[in-house]
């Protein structure tokens, strides 16, 4: 197959997924190369992503996925008959901010940080797929260690953690203000980051 074909088959496997599919899987599908086929999805992408189309192409991390504008979320919901989600309580929306910027940690590092148990929040942040379990802490009792998921990438449309607001720097030495600043610091950008996502 040439490029063009090719192409064509990267959105045909796109649209019948209809959902992410790893870059690796494409390209043992079209028989090329990992860094050939990311070059060919990265032509795509901007093909779609600089003219008006409906749908547009997404990475996370290494995967991709069709996703429709959201210039036309409204149309949407309207034919498929969708709701706004219930927005995140303000203790899973601390749970949340402590994970994606320290990830991966154990249910133990974030009770630490915010003084209460947390195993009702993490389970629930674990049902609706944005977090996740992600391996185990060698130490004794091996607990577990939780990370954000491909749809938490999703929910905020990023492509990987690293597109998180940052944090300001701080000195090394914290006062409890200080460690209470950081945390309404983070709280504030995750919701700046949700309020966002709910307007798309």
């Amino acid at each position: 197959m040439d490029n063009k074909q090719m192409k064509c088959a990267v959105e045909a496997i796109l649209f019948a997924a209809g959902e992410s599919v790893e870059l690796s899987r494409i390209a043992q599908a079209l028989g090329i190369t990992a860094s050939k086929a990311e070059k060919l999805i990265e032509e795509l992408t901007q093909e779609f992503n600089s003219q008006t189309h409906g749908i547009k192409i997404k990475k996370y991390k290494d995967s991709y996925q069709f996703v429709t504008d959201k210039e036309y979320a409204d149309q949407i919901r309207t034919v498929m008959d969708l709701n706004r989600k219930k927005p995140l309580s303000q203790a899973a929306m601390e749970v949340l901010s402590v994970v994606a910027y320290n990830q991966p940690v154990t249910k133990a590092f974030v009770e630490q940080i915010r003084g209460v148990d947390c195993s009702g929040v993490i389970g629930s942040l674990t049902v609706k797929g944005l977090i996740e379990e992600q391996g185990r802490l060698e130490l004794p009792g091996r607990p577990l260690l939780y990370g954000t998921t491909e749809n938490f990438l999703r929910c905020f449309n990023i492509s990987s953690i690293e597109e998180l607001p940052p944090i300001p720097e701080q000195n090394n030495e914290k006062s409890d203000d200080t460690v209470q600043a950081e945390t309404d610091t983070v709280n504030g950008t995750v919701e700046e980051i949700v309020e966002m996502s709910a307007e798309d």
